[in-house]
């Protein structure tokens, strides 16, 4: 499926989620039309009959409406074969998808996870003890996935479907840190404990498809709120 088709994206660029989106699209090079979402409001009923949850991101593909960022992701890679993913129809393509699936995986529930609970965390001492176990994390889990990085996942010269679905992560992960904000000793770690991890989120930080939608400043304020309000 790779005629033009009548793309509506509907998102939010301050959501790591939508980022996902915003990356395969962008790499894809697939023109659509964007409708930001405002999450600080309740949803239109307009938005709503879009996606009954009120979430972001949606898509409208030929009128089909598809929610939820990874399916999303995956199904504009499949819908537009790329660089991003073999095909599964060969083994090394079945077996490249595999690692890619495993890796992300790997990252949401081991890095990302861990994240979302320092931001919530009522103290500095809780939310330092879960940067230390979150660095234990990365050099075992996620620091041997990326020894082959050439700069990209796998091996890749070019952003792979890896990338698409956690970068939009790292990047506020490492924006958390280099602002103090929270993980700052973990992010300095990670630059001696992880070089793989971190020469690979230096190259992340360097693309234009990932980083150039990235506002930081509204990210640093807005997270740092939340980070506020969770330590009362």
């Amino acid at each position: 499926m790779t005629e033009t088709a009548n793309t509506v994206f509907y998102t939010n660029r301050q959501c790591p989620y939508a980022h996902r989106v915003h990356i395969t699209l962008n790499e894809l090079g697939i023109p659509f039309e964007e409708q930001q979402i405002d999450l600080g409001v309740p949803r239109t009923e307009a938005y709503l009959k879009v996606n009954p949850r009120g979430k972001v991101p949606a898509l409208s593909y030929n009128g089909q409406i598809l929610v939820e960022s990874a399916i999303v992701a995956k199904f504009l890679a499949d819908a537009h074969p790329s660089h991003l993913v073999p095909p599964s129809n060969s083994v090394d393509g079945a077996l490249r998808r595999a690692r890619i699936e495993f890796f992300v995986d790997t990252y949401n529930n081991n890095v990302q996870s861990l994240v979302y609970k320092a931001i919530g965390a009522k103290t500095d001492v809780e939310a330092d003890a879960i940067g230390r176990t979150l660095v234990e994390n990365i050099v075992k889990e996620i620091e041997p996935a990326l020894a082959d990085a050439a700069p990209y996942f796998g091996g890749s010269n070019k952003v792979t479907l890896a990338e698409a679905l956690v970068a939009s992560f790292v990047i506020r992960l490492r924006s958390l840190g280099n602002n103090g904000l929270l993980f700052k000793d973990a992010v300095n770690e990670l630059s001696t404990q992880a070089p793989n991890f971190t020469k690979w989120a230096n190259v992340l930080e360097k693309t234009p498809s990932i980083f150039d939608i990235f506002d930081e400043s509204i990210w640093v304020s807005k997270i740092g709120e939340r980070i506020t309000a969770a330590r009362g």
